[in-house]
């Protein structure tokens, strides 16, 4: 029995799911953020072996290919699962100077017959809809849309870094609310419960203290489920912030809607933790793309990313 492995690379988190020809899932495993825009490609490396790793460990006897070994100490050893082939899914690997180093070195970090490294919107796109055409639209740290047109061919909108880009993220949201907030504080803008929502998250005093704070992309990031929460609450700053996270993903969406070309219902599926977390945010989203896509179709991915990496993999080992 053949036994494959998909694993999704983010910016906040790493997951492992290891499954057998059949389609069964065997195992999973989380590891740490493994995006190398945000931590550097040692530590993509570090945290996509220690998923891969650990998503081996809780299977380490399937199918009768594991064998055990005792050490000195008298602990028991486990040799890993030979695997049929591997993908991984991460993102912001669609740069060269990325993509080949870290392909191979998954190719000798990784055992397996074959591998296939893409971006992490490329596993959410096999996800949604296998091999059909259509689109999704990620927000999670960082934000991207990817469709695949009738011929087979990938368009990508967004998803160009959070120094430039990454519009509706959770990256984009927090560090709105910060410079909100800050506004608040000088009486530039408007009052916000977020000045003291995230003083009291990353334990300041004031919202003015957070310049002495170095937070790094998934600290800021991680801050997005304050503006959700201030928004449900009535706050109208974290409303318009959400209210303009749902536009510009839309916007990203309505950009492929006019590259696909198509007429008739195009699927548009959404994901990541943005959308996962807030229902509001998904309708106003939907909203903005059915004034200019009517017979889109816009839904959420009922399915985990890793899942489409896995379905890669079998893919690649058939």
């Amino acid at each position: 029995m053949a036994l494959y492995l998909g694993i999704d690379g983010g910016g906040s988190r790493t997951q492992a799911v290891l499954g057998d020809e059949a389609g069964r899932i065997l195992a999973r495993a989380v590891a740490g953020p493994s995006n190398p825009t945000k931590v550097g490609i040692e530590g993509t490396k570090k945290e996509l072996l220690r998923a891969a790793r650990g998503v081996l460990r809780k299977a380490p006897t399937l199918a009768g290919r594991g064998k055990t070994a005792t050490t000195q100490g008298g602990r028991v050893r486990h040799r890993e699962p030979l695997l049929e082939a591997v993908c991984a899914g991460v993102a912001g690997v669609d740069r060269p100077a990325l993509s080949r180093p870290l392909l191979a070195w998954l190719r000798r970090a990784i055992p397996a017959r074959h591998h296939l490294l893409v971006v992490d919107a490329a596993i959410g796109l096999q996800a949604a809809l296998g091999t059909g055409t259509g689109m999704v639209v990620e927000s999670g740290t960082g934000s991207i849309a990817y469709a695949r047109d009738r011929r087979g061919r990938i368009l990508r909108a967004g998803g160009w870094g959070s120094t430039f880009d990454d519009p509706g993220s959770g990256y984009d949201l927090g560090r709105k609310a910060i410079m909100a907030a800050l506004r608040d504080f000088d009486g530039r803008g408007e009052r916000t419960l977020l000045s003291s929502r995230i003083s009291r998250a990353l334990g300041i005093s004031g919202i003015n203290q957070i310049v002495l704070k170095a937070l790094n992309p998934q600290q800021v990031a991680a801050l997005f489920p304050l503006v959700l929460e201030a928004a449900r609450e009535g706050d109208r700053v974290a409303r318009r912030l959400c209210a303009q996270a749902a536009f510009e993903l839309a916007e990203m969406a309505l950009a492929l809607g006019r590259r696909l070309g198509r007429r008739g219902i195009v699927p548009v599926v959404c994901f990541g933790g943005v959308f996962r977390s807030s229902p509001t945010l998904r309708r106003s989203f939907a909203r903005f793309v059915h004034q200019r896509m009517p017979l889109a179709r816009v839904r959420l991915l009922q399915r985990e990313p890793v899942e489409g990496a896995l379905a890669m993999a079998r893919e690649l080992g058939r």
